[in-house]
């Protein structure tokens, strides 16, 4: 629905996502905590393993945690990616040629792996999320740090500022409204659980005329275009409103 990230040159996938810097593959840990190599005068010396790989920081307020978002269609979830299971369903959404034209992640599964592996082995500033309507996966969302996103430098970016990437994936349901109500239902879930945040933002290609329309109906308000490297995009943020301050409650619904 949305596509095509801020910044090619640090993209994964695409190269990477708006806004994180390429990561590679980690190495795996060395077991029992040392190594043990050939080449000293004693027959062999002892090597530190090296440091095993830290988890992402959570950056966004446990996404995991954010809870069931009831909406008209049904009860909303967003669950973040897990490589194995998720793989093989978003590579087939990437293959469709109305999400390809604007995600560019079209191809073998290996495409749609390298760009998720970007976020999950990342910083924690991306989560990639299958996005499930009363359980079924429908949809592919990327939450991320715009602040801390190379967005950040075409528009003029608040701490916190929390962005959003939408994917609806089976053609069924697109264009009748479904994108706009889970906008607006992830949206308010922001703006509630992340009392850090108060606004939230997207850059859609301006192209991508009913993915524009959808956030505007959703409550984002149309600011500015930006020349991005990969596309002229339309900047939408939807604000907390004056007055209203985050709730969030140590159990969701």
């Amino acid at each position: 629905m949305q596509g095509q990230p801020a910044d090619q040159a640090e993209r994964h996938g695409r190269a990477g996502r708006p806004g994180r810097d390429p990561v590679g593959v980690r190495g795996h840990r060395q077991p029992g905590g040392r190594r043990v190599t050939a080449g000293s005068r004693t027959g062999v010396r002892v090597q530190a393993a090296p440091p095993a790989p830290r988890a992402p920081a959570d950056l966004l307020d446990g996404i995991a945690r954010w809870g069931t978002m009831p909406t008209d269609a049904g009860d909303f979830r967003l669950r973040p990616v897990r490589l194995a299971p998720d793989l093989d369903l978003l590579a087939g959404w990437m293959n469709d040629p109305e999400v390809a034209a604007f995600w560019e992640l079209d191809g073998p599964p290996a495409t749609t792996e390298h760009h998720l592996r970007g976020q999950l082995e990342g910083d924690g500033r991306s989560v990639p999320c299958m996005g499930l309507l009363d359980g079924t996966p429908m949809s592919y969302w990327e939450i991320y740090r715009a602040d801390l996103d190379p967005l950040a430098r075409y528009y003029p970016a608040r701490p916190h500022d929390t962005g959003i990437h939408l994917l609806l994936g089976p053609s069924r349901a697109r264009g009748r409204g479904l994108g706009t109500m889970l906008l607006d239902a992830v949206a308010e879930r922001i703006l509630r659980v992340r009392p850090r945040c108060g606004r939230v933002v997207a850059e859609p290609d301006v192209r991508n005329l009913p993915s524009v329309r959808a956030f505007e109906r959703a409550g984002f308000r149309l600011t500015a275009e930006l020349d991005l490297p990969t596309k002229r995009a339309a900047l939408m943020i939807r604000q907390r409103p004056p007055g209203r301050p985050a709730q969030a409650p140590p159990s969701l619904p």
